[in-house]
């Protein structure tokens, strides 16, 4: 069971980048498109939770949350949707990765946490791959605005990685309530605070929401991607730990380069690709330790399953 959900859940990440393609293609209004699906997520992951009187309504009225939102969702979605309307789905999925990146930079920089030689050396070679993707574009007639977008996507992985590092406060400030609570309010502020930039920003067209494939990509990126992925990430870390349903980060964008290759004739040159591989291989620098550490034990717990299993059996 944990394996089949690790799959469903690398699967649905790597396909929620084309979804959002195809709906800002399609005409939805970007910040629209974005915060409709987060604040209904949002919403009605709320009213499940109080169906199961598991809903915590200071988690909902605090500030804590409102920052969570504003950061995790806010902060990552209106970058990465905004930007969409002028990259592929595949660079924006392999882009997002560098949120790990940012995290260790923001601790480094402002947190003057010192980082390990391996970490160093992870992060420098993620960073070698961001300058490969961006390359191919990096021309004496440059594409501004989608250099414009990729930077952008990058800026909103730094209003990720600070809200990660916050929500380690907001964490242990709730230490008893359900981790799918405190990412339900978080979409809740998010989405609002994406619906109120796109009234203040955006002119909404009626006949554009009419479209079959809008529709479509509001109610998966809603349905899968923000309410049965995140919930199965979190289902995950609590069967497991935290370092097994974060490898998704390794696999869903590689997915998402795929799918916008085959599946929307996105143009992907060998350059970007590498850039891409190029990227995700620093992080597993970064995390080798924890990877490893990580499978040796399951190595352990299994070994020693099976001996008593035939010891029982004997």
């Amino acid at each position: 069971m944990i394996i089949f959900n690790y799959i469903c859940m690398c699967l649905i990440f790597g396909t929620t980048f084309l979804a959002i393609k195809i709906g800002v293609d399609e005409g939805l209004p970007p910040f629209f498109s974005a915060g409709i699906r987060f604040f209904m997520a949002g919403i009605l992951l709320f009213l499940m939770m109080s169906l199961r009187k598991k809903a915590n309504l200071a988690v909902l009225f605090s500030k804590e949350s409102f920052i969570t939102g504003s950061t995790l969702t806010f902060g990552t979605f209106a970058t990465l949707y905004w930007a969409e309307q002028y990259v592929a789905s595949g660079v924006g999925a392999v882009l997002s990765a560098t949120g790990p990146i940012m995290i260790l930079l923001i601790q480094t920089m402002v947190l003057h946490v010192k980082l390990s030689i391996r970490t160093f050396v992870g992060c420098a070679i993620s960073l070698i791959g961001v300058a490969l993707l961006l390359m191919p574009n990096l021309t004496v007639s440059y594409d501004s605005i989608w250099l414009i977008a990729c930077f952008l996507i990058l800026l909103g992985q730094v209003g990720y990685a600070a809200g990660t590092i916050y929500s380690k406060k907001v964490s242990e400030r709730f230490s008893g309530t359900s981790p799918i609570m405190l990412n339900t309010t978080q979409m809740i502020y998010g989405g609002a605070l994406l619906l109120l930039l796109s009234l203040t920003s955006e002119q909404i067209n009626i006949g554009d929401l009419a479209n079959k494939n809008a529709i479509g990509s509001i109610v998966y990126l809603t349905v899968f991607g923000s309410m049965i992925a995140h919930t199965i990430y979190y289902w995950l870390v609590s069967k497991t730990d935290p370092i097994f349903p974060s490898t998704w980060l390794y696999i869903s964008p590689i997915i998402a380069l795929g799918l916008g290759k085959v599946l929307y004739q996105e143009k992907i040159t060998w350059l970007m690709f590498f850039g891409g591989i190029t990227i995700i291989a620093g992080l597993i620098v970064i995390n080798s330790k924890a990877l490893i550490t990580h499978f040796a034990n399951k190595c352990r717990t299994d070994s020693v399953k099976s001996e008593s299993y035939r010891a029982n059996k004997a």
